[in-house]
């Protein structure tokens, strides 16, 4: 039986919230990298400080650790921070790394997701047993861009831009396996149950928030735009999906 802890990446965030607990729940020892201090509770939580941007701390984080999920992000340098881990992982014997990417890191031409790919590389590159999930984008940011664009009195809406939004809670079930289980390599991409124009998002926020808005269509501009108008950010075949719709979390937190 494995008692070592699992190293998590990203701990407090949209995502490390979720899967925190849930790695509780199964009775394995966490241990969280956190660019803040925090007290470490005695409940199997151990909170270590440590910053993967300034490559600080990592050493001492995966001392000792088994496994190590890693969730941080953030919209710039990805590929830089997860090749830091990857170097104290290596040093420290870690048995498996679980990353998290995003569906079109290697098929989107755009800065965020080139970064993405790059921090898949790091860990296939590293000489470690490795599972990677590619997920779409989580039905929170679908809010936040949904709530940014109605805010103006007419909408511009994206147009041919589709989305396949996923909620997190599928998302975090499906790692919690993944660092549970043995090595995978690259496991099935995951997205939401359905397939939505963008347009279709935007209206069914505005009926979940009362709101009116006229929706005006234009057309996104160089490569990025002719990606995301072929899907290219999209896993139409071979996908794991969701359970939880975008009109569930509407209704949740919307509605």
């Amino acid at each position: 039986m494995i008692t070592r802890p699992i190293l998590l990446t990203g701990g407090t965030g949209t995502l490390g919230r979720h899967v925190l607990p849930m790695l509780r729940d199964a009775g394995r020892s966490v241990r969280v990298l956190s660019r803040r201090s925090r007290e470490s509770a005695d409940d199997g939580v151990e909170y270590v400080t440590g910053d993967l941007h300034e490559d600080t701390g990592a050493d001492a984080a995966v001392a000792g650790v088994h496994t190590v999920l890693h969730l941080a992000g953030a919209a710039k340098g990805d590929d830089e921070t997860t090749r830091n881990l990857v170097r104290a992982a290596a040093g420290a014997g870690v048995r498996h790394l679980v990353c998290i990417s995003v569906i079109g890191a290697d098929t989107v031409p755009l800065g965020y997701l080139r970064a993405k790919l790059g921090a898949e590389r790091a860990v296939i590159d590293s000489g470690l047993p490795w599972t990677i999930l590619r997920a779409a984008q989580f039905h929170d940011l679908a809010l936040t861009m949904a709530k940014g664009m109605t805010r103006l009195p007419v909408v511009p809406v994206p147009s041919g831009l589709r989305l396949q939004p996923v909620d997190v809670r599928d998302v975090a079930a499906r790692l919690t396996e993944l660092a549970l289980g043995l090595p995978a390599g690259r496991v099935p991409d995951l997205a939401g149950p359905t397939v939505y124009p963008m347009a279709d998002l935007l209206r069914g926020y505005l009926t979940a928030s009362a709101k009116r808005r006229p929706l005006v269509p234009f057309p996104l501009p160089g490569k990025a735009g002719r990606a995301y108008r072929s899907g290219a950010n999209l896993t139409l075949e071979g996908a794991d999906t969701g359970r939880r719709t975008w009109e569930d979390f509407l209704a949740e937190q919307v509605g």
